[in-house]
């Protein structure tokens, strides 16, 4: 075979190749192997959109605080909101150190539990899905039966979960209002409802899209996409952060005892 005929072969294979979907290790009931602890990769726990760096709002940490800049996560580069709705966002982003509740270690909410700056481990049976988060221990465990409606609201909302061929997708309701998407002030209301679709994109990739509704706050439904790669350490698991300790002083330090 002369190099010409050889550098098209290579060619047309390499072509085959990226037309071909991955296909995932089979798991538990013959579906994906998700099992393992992935992570997102961005600055998307920060600003879903498109933002440059900026200094932190404790000037003292210099560095250490401030927020680094990043491409933005959200389909289309903008999250919809209804006018009334962009002036609360915009009102919480410049009081952001006083009212996230990320600070207070309140539990993430769905979606921002994902990409947090903070591993999670899915642990999955063939009758049977948990997510466990590293972030102030929070966990879902996911419904394989709709059992209704969600009978109060919760920090992580109820999760009922089927799959779609390879795609595992979560439908999420019941969210606790209180919840941000992320540091910038971002938020939804007692109405929220979150779709999320984990598909198998690699041996250690999941493709992440969660298409968000709720119309007291957005004029239509958007999406967030973001790849959530696994960690492959030898001793890769979740460690603590149970948060709470670290705020005790800011929340009741008004109530402690004076020498």
């Amino acid at each position: 075979m002369n190099r010409s005929l050889l550098i098209l072969s290579l060619a047309l294979l390499q072509a085959a190749s990226a037309q071909t979907p991955y296909k995932a290790p089979r798991g538990p009931g013959g579906k994906p192997d998700l099992n393992g602890i992935w992570q997102a990769m961005n600055t998307a726990n920060w600003d879903l959109v498109e933002h440059g760096s900026r200094p932190g709002l404790v000037v003292a940490l210099g560095a250490v605080a401030a927020e680094p800049g990043g491409p933005g996560v959200v389909e289309g580069g903008e999250i919809p909101y209804l006018p009334e709705a962009r002036a609360k966002r915009d009102a919480n982003f410049a009081n952001r150190l006083a009212l996230d509740p990320e600070i207070r270690c309140y539990l993430p909410g769905v979606p921002r539990a994902t990409y947090m700056p903070y591993p999670f481990q899915i642990l999955h049976s063939e009758k049977a899905i948990f997510f466990a988060y590293q972030f102030a221990g929070a966990v879902r465990n996911v419904f394989l039966k709709d059992p209704g409606p969600a009978p109060v609201d919760t920090w992580m909302g109820q999760s009922v979960g089927h799959w779609e061929g390879d795609t595992l997708v979560l439908d999420v309701t019941g969210l606790d209002e209180r919840t941000w998407f992320d540091r910038a002030g971002d938020y939804h209301s007692d109405e929220l409802h979150v779709v999320e679709r984990f598909t198998p994109a690699g041996p250690d990739r999941l493709d992440y899209e969660a298409t968000i509704e709720d119309p007291k706050v957005f004029s239509r439904a958007w999406k967030i996409r973001m790849p959530l790669y696994r960690h492959v350490e030898k001793n890769a698991r979740l460690m603590e952060f149970k948060c709470v300790e670290f705020v005790e002083d800011l929340l009741y330090g008004q109530f402690s005892k004076k020498p």
